[in-house]
């Protein structure tokens, strides 16, 4: 199967009544259109830790490049995308509803090709998901990391019910190199015993010991995210 390609969007919001609004233009007129375009799933959350930090996180799901590629002209041609988009696009020069968009393209990992959603997102009971971001000092060592988890990382954190939502190569973004992946779990408590059983296991402490493995990872980023209503993960 080809490797799905993931773009991840943070919306920066500093204000949650316009954090409502942009809720609203993703739910009624930015969702509906990528679903339009063909996109089967969007994942849309927001911050599960910081009260302070009103970003949506986006995930959406590009079943090649060419399709990422054409979605703002795409976009610009869809009349009932641009009708629902009225509250959002026609706003004053200095009223806009985030700061920026920052975004990152990424490329699925062969050891896990396409994004495996979460039975609790199928029938919307309580999740909460994890994603996580490692840099690397060099290309050949971010290529390395991958390398694990392809070669039994990602079969690990399935037995272990971490939950692996996607895992993804930054092909194009900021902070590279680096990779990004998710993972679920029905609450807090569940998603510590899950990882408690992953850094207790001695698969883990054999593999993480090996050679070619070592210094592959310089800096972690993570956050603690809960979907929206409107998030099809």
């Amino acid at each position: 199967m080809a490797a799905e390609y993931y773009e991840l969007r943070t919306y920066k919001i500093f204000d949650f009544e316009k954090q409502k609004i942009a809720d609203e233009y993703l739910e009624a007129a930015l969702l509906p259109a990528l679903m339009r375009q063909g996109v089967k799933q969007v994942g849309a959350f927001h911050n599960l830790e910081d009260e302070n930090d009103h970003s949506i996180y986006v995930l959406i799901v590009w079943p090649n490049v060419d399709a990422f590629a054409a979605c703002n002209e795409k976009l610009g041609t869809d009349a009932t995308y641009q009708g629902a988009a009225k509250l959002h696009t026609d706003r004053p020069l200095k009223d806009g509803i985030f700061s920026r968009i920052e975004t990152r393209l990424l490329k699925a990992f062969s050891g896990m090709s396409s994004l495996e959603t979460p039975a609790a997102s199928t029938n919307q009971s309580a999740r909460i998901f994890e994603l996580r971001l490692y840099e690397s000092h060099t290309e050949e060592h971010a290529r390395r990391k991958v390398d694990m988890f392809n070669d039994g990382e990602i079969q690990l954190m399935k037995d272990v019910e971490l939950g692996p939502v996607f895992f993804g190569e930054t092909i194009v973004g900021h902070d590279m190199p680096n990779l990004v992946y998710m993972l679920w779990a029905a609450n807090e408590e569940d998603h510590k015993k899950h990882w408690k059983a992953f850094l207790d296991s001695p698969r883990w402490k054999a593999m993480k010991d090996l050679p070619q493995y070592k210094d592959t990872v310089s800096k972690i980023h993570k956050w603690f995210l809960k979907p929206t209503p409107y998030s099809n993960l």
